[in-house]
């Protein structure tokens, strides 16, 4: 039998009761860990040998409920899912232990997620329909229609994305990638009659999908490669699709970004930005377009080159685009 890897890793681990403190503070364990080893194998050790005290929640330990996700180094993950020596590898032999977010700790590494499921109940996540009270069979989905929710389905609701989400952490009233997965996969589901209610929901300025930043955060995060961004794009079509959009910076940008593929067949931004601010809007980027503009980042309208396969890129949008702007 083949001897069991080890090495000395030093964990802070992030400590606060609301109870009893006023500020949070960490305290440092030096273990010897195993090649085989998980986070939540880590945090058993601390609490069974070391500090009986140490508050988080676990239980399936098969990385299907999502109750254990916490951060390491700033990095949302499942505690028993991801092995120590992976995040060794990445961030070195100290990590950082601590909640998904440290404002609504409640004990230790345990959140209040009332805004996440408060969030989550916001997009109606079920189906809604006229069905039989005494149905004589089941009412089957194709294969084809079952593809079309894009494994939106395997969310585990750990909140991972949602507390790795920038847009989130600076606007309350942002309803999160979670939530908005829930949304496209309800609302993609052919058996769902409420899709234009929940398209109105997602729609709303401030908290909808429009104030999604793109940074890919809750594609990174998610243990569970449902990747969010993808359902929050999915959105933004379903309601062009759908002519509910409004006339605002973050569509106009949307349709400008369109515009300037099938035009250049590349992305024109000094054009992007007054499409989507309008004239007036441009004039308080003059300072920063400047700077870009002596520093060769922003081409002039006369300039803007076109793709040497622009053809072939105006095609694949003709064929592959069902969104009327």
């Amino acid at each position: 039998m083949d001897a069991l890897t080890s090495q000395k890793v030093t964990f802070k681990v992030f400590r606060f009761n609301e109870e009893t403190d006023y500020l949070p503070y960490y305290n440092t364990y030096t273990l010897d860990v195993t090649h085989e080893e998980v986070v939540l194998d880590i945090l058993n050790r601390i609490k069974w040998d070391h500090d009986g005290s140490l508050s988080y929640r676990r239980s399936c330990r098969h990385g299907i409920c999502g109750v254990c996700s916490i951060k390491v180094n700033g990095k949302a993950i499942l505690a028993c899912k991801s092995r120590l020596f992976d995040l060794v590898n990445v961030f070195g032999t100290e990590l950082v232990i601590e909640p998904l977010s440290t404002k609504r700790a409640i004990k230790d590494l345990i959140i209040d997620k009332k805004d996440f499921w408060d969030k989550h109940a916001e997009v109606k996540p079920f189906l809604t329909g006229e069905i039989e009270e005494t149905p004589q069979s089941e009412h089957l989905v194709s294969p084809h229609d079952a593809e079309k929710l894009l494994e939106a389905d395997y969310c585990i609701q750990c909140g991972a994305c949602h507390y790795s989400c920038p847009a989130l952490a600076i606007n309350e009233q942002f309803i999160g990638p979670a939530a908005f997965a829930a949304a496209y996969r309800f609302s993609a589901d052919v058996r769902d009659e409420s899709a234009l209610e929940r398209l109105h929901i997602v729609n709303e300025e401030a908290s909808g999908v429009w104030d999604c930043v793109k940074c890919m955060e809750c594609a990174e995060a998610c243990p569970k490669d449902v990747n969010p961004i993808e359902k929050i794009t999915k959105l933004h079509n379903m309601i062009f699709e759908a002519n509910i959009a409004k006339n605002n910076v973050a569509t106009r940008h949307a349709v400008g970004f369109a515009h300037s593929i099938a035009k250049h067949g590349l992305l024109d931004e000094g054009e992007l930005v007054r499409y989507s601010e309008g004239n007036i809007g441009v004039l308080k980027h003059v300072p920063v377009a400047l700077k870009m503009f002596t520093k060769g980042k922003i081409i002039l309208p006369w300039n803007m080159p076109k793709s040497d396969k622009l053809d072939e890129i105006q095609k694949l949008i003709k064929s592959s685009s069902t969104v009327k702007f």
